[in-house]
């Protein structure tokens, strides 16, 4: 089974700072084609995630203006973090448990990549049902 860092392999994850606007967030994320933002705070430590489905739940459906709202008002804080180290059906099951399709690697602090759903394979997506089906059954 494959460990995150080779899904990762290469990334530039997309970072910016919590004070950032949303929109200058969302051009950043369609220059990209990222469906994500990893938030900062002014130390540099992780303190947030921003995906497209927070900017049309918190931004658009609210009305809020995405000129002058702030990151950080609508991102999703402490975001639940994965290791490289660990494999990418640990990943799928936590984004299963925790509801969320996007996942921050971290390692000693430092921001290494994101994954999402759309970044595993059939073998991993087939193993990870097979194992939701399994609890499905048990309980």
């Amino acid at each position: 089974m494959r460990k995150l860092s080779d899904v990762i392999l290469e990334q530039r994850p997309l970072v910016m700072n919590a004070t950032a606007p949303v929109i200058e967030a969302a051009r950043r994320m369609r220059e990209r084609g990222a469906g994500s933002v990893v938030v900062v705070d002014e130390a540099g430590k992780l303190c947030g995630i921003f995906t497209g489905r927070d900017a049309v739940a918190r931004v658009v459906a609210e009305g809020r203006d995405a000129k002058t709202t702030p990151i950080a008002a609508v991102m999703t804080r402490n975001p639940a973090t994965l290791s490289p180290d660990e494999s990418a059906v640990d990943a799928l099951r936590l984004m299963w448990d925790g509801g969320f399709r996007h996942l921050p690697l971290v390692r000693d602090g430092k921001i290494l990549g994101v994954v999402s759903r759309g970044d595993f394979k059939g073998l991993e997506l087939d193993r990870h049902d097979e194992e939701r089906e399994l609890w499905e059954h048990m309980r």
